[in-house]
């Protein structure tokens, strides 16, 4: 069965191509048969694809539209040098990684135009990625034809989280009106404490996980028994940790605040938390992780500060994440950051050893992922496991598939 996943975002968009067994449930992730990225800047994009042969393609083009971008990339799966299929009617089924299922969408869902009218109607609260992902079922349409759509939600792992952890402690009619906390980066988290489990040999229903998923978006979840019981993102996926450009959670009342005597209004408040905020806002600098890295080093006094309000944020989301469990055994970096930074993870795990959190250096400098990087004595186990999004999206179209379009 060959399985495309479509991973968009607003300023860039994923796509792989795996090949499963029908008859056979997907284990460990295997290489994708076919990968493809788009970065966007402004009207212009560079695209990457590779596949799993090691053919590698590299375009900067300037088109007419975002459709035009991904359906030239998504031509490359048949066309030209790194073709993989004979035509695009090979594919099987299509996953799409959607960010906000709001109050409707739990589990995995064939997409319809039902579905998709469903999903619209939250675009709100993630107005850029959800604009996206339904512009990508549309081209996989013109595309592809009646091949069937699967929408796997980012919100749906955190629909299970206690009344308690969802609930704002504003009016409580906000929540009858879809005002509640949803949690966001759901299918990486629930990916990787599945894989935590496999790393450290025990039961995954015995453990209890803090998940750090550190991109550009972050958050962190607390997972017992296989299930999200608390994260640190909200209605939207602005609450919690300080990120590439987004505040995180800042006083409510300082919005009211630069509303009152600032005269900012929602879309200025808007593009002040989403887009100036974070690492950028506070080092000037840039929002990538690296850079700020890069400019402490030369002394930089906001890039330093920039990084320690993002530890600062991080080992306070740790430790309240850990109380809501009651205590921790496994504690996972994941995503951009978490995967590459060992400067980020030894400053984190520095004030954690009251938790029984203990990093070996040593470890901590390699390059190797979905590996134990703590001390032999450490009493909690700390791992980085790669963030693997598109697979754990295949496997649910694989379940899917089997269990929709292959009954008798």
């Amino acid at each position: 069965m060959k399985i495309l996943v479509l991973n968009s975002g607003s300023s860039s968009q994923k796509a792989c191509l795996y090949e499963v067994a029908a008859d056979t449930p997907p284990t460990r992730p295997p290489a994708p048969l076919w990968e493809g990225r788009i970065e966007w800047t402004g009207d212009k994009a560079s695209i990457s694809v590779k596949t799993w042969q090691g053919s590698v393609r590299k375009e900067n083009l300037k088109l007419s539209s975002r459709k035009d971008f991904v359906k030239h990339l998504l031509h490359t799966l048949d066309v030209g040098p790194v073709r993989t299929l004979a035509s695009l009617s090979d594919i099987d089924v299509v996953g799409h990684r959607v960010v906000h299922g709001g109050p409707h969408f739990e589990e995995p869902v064939i997409v319809t135009p039902e579905v998709r009218s469903a999903i619209a109607s939250v675009s709100t609260l993630a107005p850029l990625h959800i604009r996206a992902e339904l512009e990508g079922m549309e081209i996989i349409d013109n595309l592809l034809g009646p091949v069937p759509q699967i929408a796997v939600f980012d919100t749906g792992f955190h629909r299970q989280m206690p009344l308690y952890a969802q609930t704002y402690p504003g009016p409580y009619d906000w929540f009858a009106k879809g005002i509640r906390r949803y949690g966001f980066h759901g299918i990486n988290h629930e990916y990787c404490a599945a894989r935590a489990a496999q790393l450290v040999g025990k039961e995954l229903r015995s453990l209890k996980i803090v998940s750090c998923h550190l991109g550009n978006g972050c958050s962190v979840a607390a997972i017992e028994g296989g299930r999200s019981i608390d994260t640190t993102m909200g209605f939207t996926p602005l609450e919690g940790l300080a990120m590439g450009t987004r505040s995180g959670s800042v006083d409510p009342g300082i919005l009211i605040y630069l509303m009152r005597e600032g005269k900012l209004g929602h879309e200025q408040i808007d593009r002040v938390l989403n887009h100036e905020s974070g690492l950028l806002g506070i080092s000037g600098i840039s929002s990538d992780m690296r850079d700020i890295l890069a400019a402490m080093k030369q002394g930089d006094a906001r890039a330093k500060l920039a990084l320690d309000i993002f530890v600062h944020r991080l080992q306070s989301a740790i430790g309240e994440m850990a109380a809501a469990l009651g205590g921790l055994d496994v504690l996972v970096f994941t995503a951009g950051v978490g995967e590459n930074s060992a400067e980020v993870r030894a400053a984190t795990c520095e004030k954690l050893e009251f938790l029984g959190l203990t990093l070996d250096p040593a470890l901590n400098e390699g390059p190797i992922l979905d590996c134990d990087i703590a001390t032999k004595g450490s009493r909690a186990r700390i791992f980085v496991i790669r963030a693997e999004e598109d697979w754990a999206i295949a496997t649910e179209c694989w379940k899917a598939h089997g269990h929709f379009f292959d009954r008798p």
